[in-house]
């Protein structure tokens, strides 16, 4: 053995005093134990709390807004945005960038430049698809691009149902159907949470009008609250988890959203057990120690909306005083850590870089391909024949793009560029009103290169009626503008289209409509057009999605997730004041959704025997579908159906079976959908499908027992095409039960 010198010996040494070095590091500089990512995300948020003192503890109860205002400048540390929470350095907590909103992700004002974003389609036009997969797809890009721009919670999760059409948000929203709208808005958010971007669910609770929404009352018994609204929040929780609940402006009988006892604490908290935490909405706080002690966790840009930022200085007194317990603000604080452990704001922090503009534009053009509705097609006149010689497209901007809604979810700057019409009042909030650089026009050009395609405006009807006398066939393509904090006057189609549409229609017999709207509006041409398609506010990959539709390169497989009336007499409140920009009532204190309680939308026209222009549910296609042989299974509360799906047609497309549970006589709400799939079939093709019913959709809620009841007795179900053509029927005898 060669002998150990000096040379030989260095290494040794060096290695021992790396280790004697390892050896003595102080605690302070080894990862502390809730950077540990093996434990579960409670374990981690007790254990910093533990370490946290009271001033870091209120660092976490308030964002600040993060675009700043002429009074106020933007705050260190955020990238430009809704909110922003500041890190604690010291505890390596980060900080929290807020985005707006549920449609992508926004720059508003462009104060991030350089920054794009997919402009996705509408929320109602992801509910029409019928496709958990793709809605879960769709909140999965925005999450992706959310975290590569930066920011890792997302104001995403629109769950409040559609009650009326004129309220001004309903784009942002997944319809009318609790089931319909949880399953889909949770799948959404699950999507969002996959790529470590915290979503919120919003706007809790009854958000359903935008006239006066900071003050106004939402009216409606429990039992009905809870089986229609709080039902689609209650589905959408438990399938997305959220991190967070934004709670809403308005009150709900009486009490506001963001200090309401009943809606936080006992039914979200206790009774839904909802471990993560509650954010207000932007200027929807009004009192500290009330609202802490109702369950709102964290108060949001307080400093530029609300009339105080209650939750720092009005808090600490209550605090300090004993009004509000030092377990509460440890619990505030819990929730909050508690969803930035679970959602990766600690372990995988928002790394900003280029978005994948291509695979975000192939998400929403998915998106708008399936979420547009079919609603007629007399004489198949759709698809457009590709020798079609001369086609003529009218009105709606089609040359330049396609319209979105306006407010906080307006995705302005896209891989495409910004506005494509600018100018279009109103240019201030809740405006701009913006096009998507997405011309239908354009993409039709390119899908039939031989049809000569000529393009007029419709700002002149006479002239529209002479180019259309020329044409093979005439698109009109009309548009009605929403957005948040406004509700819409009226159905009607806005600037004279009626008249435009007519004028056409008159002029050509072979007239198809192309609708890009916030909801259903009145038709008064409909008899006179053979061909109409809803396509609402379809995104950044809407123009081609449109004329895929048109051309049948895409087979439609849409269904409407909102009943569709005839005109305002049908609704519950054919007359409600203060709508519009102008109105010429001042808006109410209170709106009674006790009229309808727990019958919105379809429901409402069972329970009272009206017809609509197309019903929920309601979507054709270019192919044909049989559905044979219904039968169902029930074990316990479990209720499982299963039909024969062929596809009897010439073209691949998509059967959308939906299935609904009829009531027994003289129950208050006489139909539910209990389920549904969307199953894809070739020529020819058939398949057994299965439809699982929602439990709580076979049950009625019980106030008193807060417990979802099943009562026993014979049921009908019904398979049907939408909610008002059943093909199929069944009998079924449910025990009764109690839904744990």
């Amino acid at each position: 053995m060669e002998p150990i010198t000096a040379w030989h010996r260095r290494p040794i040494a060096l290695l021992l005093a790396a280790a004697a070095a390892i050896i003595a590091v102080p605690a302070a500089a080894q990862a502390p134990a809730w950077m540990d990512a093996r434990l579960d995300p409670d374990r981690r948020a007790g254990l910093l709390l533990a370490q946290m003192s009271e001033d870091e503890k209120f660092t976490m109860l308030r964002s600040y807004f993060g675009l700043g205002t002429d009074k106020i400048s933007r705050p260190a540390g955020a990238l430009g945005s809704a909110g922003y929470v500041p890190g604690i350095e010291r505890l390596h907590v980060p900080p929290q960038q807020l985005a707006d909103a549920g449609l992508g992700v926004t720059n508003p004002g462009g104060i991030r430049p350089g920054d794009f974003a997919t402009a996705m389609p509408s929320g109602t036009a992801t509910a029409s698809t019928w496709n958990r997969a793709l809605a879960f797809e769709g909140g999965r890009t925005m999450g992706r691009e959310s975290w590569q721009l930066g920011f890792n919670v997302l104001l995403a999760g629109s769950v409040n149902l559609q009650r009326d059409p004129r309220n001004g948000r309903n784009f942002e929203y997944a319809g009318e159907d609790p089931l319909l709208a949880g399953v889909m808005v949770g799948e959404s958010i699950r999507g969002v949470q996959s790529e470590h971007v915290i979503s919120t669910i919003k706007h809790y609770a009854l958000n359903d009008m935008e006239t006066r929404r900071n003050f106004h009352s939402a009216q409606i018994g429990v039992q009905a609250m809870h089986e229609s609204d709080l039902l689609a929040f209650e589905i959408a929780l438990g399938i997305g988890r959220p991190g967070s609940v934004m709670c809403s402006y308005n009150r709900i009988n009486g009490v506001y959203g963001c200090e309401h006892d009943y809606l936080l604490n006992q039914v979200l908290k206790q009774q839904w057990k909802f471990p993560g935490y509650v954010m207000s909405d932007w200027g929807g706080v009004h009192s500290g120690s009330r609202a802490a002690l109702a369950g709102l966790d964290q108060q949001s840009a307080g400093e530029v909306f609300d009339d105080a930022v209650f939750f720092d200085v009005p808090l600490r007194m209550a605090v300090s005083a004993g009004v509000v317990p030092r377990a509460r603000l440890d619990d505030m604080v819990r929730r909050i850590l508690r969803s930035m452990f679970a959602y990766g704001a600690f372990d995988h922090p928002p790394q900003r870089g280029a978005i994948d503009a291509e695979a975000g534009t192939l998400a929403a053009r998915r998106v708008s391909q399936e979420g547009s509705v079919l609603l007629r097609n007399q004489g198949d006149l759709l698809p457009l024949p590709a020798d079609t010689a001369r086609l003529l497209v009218v009105g709606g901007h089609a040359d330049k793009g396609v319209l979105a809604g306006g407010g906080s979810s307006r995705v302005d700057y896209t891989a495409r560029g910004g506005n494509a019409v600018p100018g279009l009042a109103p240019t201030s909030w809740p405006g701009p009103v913006v096009f998507h650089p997405s011309s239908p026009l354009q993409a039709l050009r390119a899908a039939l290169p031989r049809t000569r395609i000529d393009y007029v405006d419709g700002s002149d009807p006479a002239a529209a009626a002479r180019a259309a006398r020329a044409a093979d066939a005439a698109i009109v393509f009309a548009t009605q503008w929403a957005a948040e904090s406004v509700d819409l006057p009226d159905m009607r189609l806005p600037d004279g289209q009626d008249a435009l549409v007519a004028a056409v229609a008159a002029a050509n017999p072979r007239t198809v409509v192309v609708l890009e709207t916030n909801g259903p509006v009145r038709l008064p041409w409909l008899a006179q057009v053979p061909a109409l398609l809803q396509a609402w506010y379809p995104g950044i990959g809407g123009g081609k999605a449109i004329a895929d539709l048109l051309t049948g390169a895409v087979n439609p497989s849409g269904h409407l997730p909102v009943t569709w009336p005839v005109d305002e007499s049908q609704l519950p409140r054919p007359s409600i004041p203060g709508l519009g920009f102008a109105p010429a009532q001042p808006g109410g204190d209170s709106i009674d959704y006790d009229i309808e309680g727990a019958n919105v939308g379809y429901k409402w026209f069972a329970a009272r025997g009206l017809v609509p222009a197309f019903a929920f549910g309601h979507g054709l296609s270019y192919t044909s579908f049989a559905f044979e042989d219904l039968q169902a299974t029930v074990d316990g509360s479990r209720l499982v159906a299963s039909v024969e799906v062929a596809n009897t047609g010439a073209r691949a497309g998509a059967a959308v079976p939906q299935l609904y549970l009829r009531m027994p006589q003289g129950h208050a709400t006489p139909i539910r959908l209990a389920g549904w799939e969307k199953v894809a079939l070739a020529p020819g093709e058939r398949r057994r499908v299965e439809i699982v019913a929602e439990p709580r959709v076979l049950a009625d809620y019980d106030p008193q027992a807060r417990q979802w009841k099943i009562a026993a007795g014979r049921y009908r179900l019904e398979l049907a095409r939408s909610a008002i053509e059943p093909v199929l029927q069944a009998e079924v005898e449910l025990p009764a039960s109690v839904l744990q």
